[in-house]
């Protein structure tokens, strides 16, 4: 690491490194400033936060630069395990809405955090009271199932899907719409943003950064390395990783594709879709699940994989279809809150090579 910065730079975030590839971000006052005044505008204003993410990532800062900002004290959880009774007792400690001045109040979660939430809140009204009382429940750093977002909003959940990453100084689309004065474009079918809360680049990687931002048309842009859509309304919609791509039969297969189907089914909303090797078909989808949330949502039993597949091939295609269910005890997780892909992808791999398998 470089001992002297930019002097724009205010913060660099190292990234989550999900995919086994970290960086470091560097990130100016302004950017982070700015990134503050869009979610106000979107949201209900300025608030006060339960700070539910570590704080050295990107979403976690956010929490604290938006703190700042509004002039407000988060409440902090403890470090470690997310506990959702410890969240809804440090949740209580936010100033009620009967207060005259009280503040609009938030939350920054990941979707596994949701999840845990919704669970506790069906057997404990404490829980399912606290949820309602926050003004919006952001939720973010990967894609947030279908399902888990009817539930809460079933359960009067405000939820708030956002996309975004280091490089943008966290959120900058909320619920498919830019904030701000973000703007997304789709180039060569790679999702690009613009706009002031863009980072410096990276720290010490002036080929990476030159690589990642780039100017076109008067404006400095973010290659995002997704694969999406911006349609004429300018709503942007997600639909993967560019390079999480397999050749499965000679077809190509998005995996992101593939896991945005399987979280549809019951008792996979978390499941994590990995690739692994296969004599025969070259690289297969595979999919993890955690035990006890496939067996709490019925997704089990001698044609659990049979009915995965079906459902994905009607959505992504045959060739699209997992090779294999693997039951894990839980999903490991980076301290973001994301799944441990590459931790998954070492399991799935050393699990067995596939010789045959279902394949496409």
């Amino acid at each position: 690491m470089p001992r002297e910065v930019d002097t724009r730079v205010a913060l660099v975030i190292e990234t989550s490194g999900s995919t086994g590839h970290a960086k470091r971000v560097a990130l100016s006052t302004s950017a982070l400033l700015a990134g503050a005044q869009a979610a106000d505008q979107a949201l209900a204003g300025p608030g006060q936060w339960v700070l539910a993410l570590p704080a050295h990532y990107v979403a976690g800062t956010n929490v604290l630069v938006r703190s700042i900002a509004a002039g407000t004290v988060p409440e902090i959880l403890p470090s470690g395990h997310f506990d959702p009774l410890i969240f809804a007792a440090t949740a209580r400690r936010l100033p009620g809405p009967t207060r005259v001045d009280a503040p609009a109040r938030y939350t920054s979660l990941v979707p596994a955090q949701l999840a845990s939430l919704l669970d506790a809140a069906e057997g404990d009204p404490d829980v399912a009271g606290v949820l309602g009382l926050f003004d919006a429940v952001l939720v973010g750093g990967q894609a947030t199932p279908l399902a888990l977002l009817e539930r809460a909003r079933a359960a009067g959940v405000t939820v708030v899907r956002t996309y975004g990453s280091s490089e943008t100084s966290g959120g900058c689309v909320y619920d498919g719409v830019p904030v701000g004065a973000t703007r997304a474009e789709v180039v060569d079918s790679q999702l690009e943003l613009t706009g002031p809360t863009l980072a410096e680049g990276y720290l010490g990687d002036l080929d990476l950064t030159a690589a990642a931002f780039v100017e076109r048309d008067g404006a400095r842009w973010y290659r995002t390395g997704d694969a999406g859509t911006v349609s004429a309304e300018g709503v942007v919609s997600v639909t993967g990783r560019l390079d999480d791509v397999v050749i499965s039969g000679g077809e190509k297969v998005s995996l992101g594709v593939v896991e945005r189907a399987v979280r549809e089914l019951p008792g996979l909303g978390l499941a994590v879709v990995v690739r692994a090797p296969s004599e025969r078909w070259g690289e297969v989808p595979v999919v993890v699940v955690a035990r006890d949330g496939r067996t709490q949502g019925g997704m089990h039993g001698p044609d659990a994989l049979d009915r995965v597949r079906v459902a994905v091939a009607e959505t992504a295609g045959r060739a699209a279809r997992p090779d294999r269910l693997v039951e894990v005890d839980v999903i490991p997780l980076l301290p973001s809150g994301k799944p441990d892909r590459v931790a998954l992808t070492r399991l799935v791999q050393g699990d067995r090579l596939s010789p045959s398998g279902s394949g496409p």
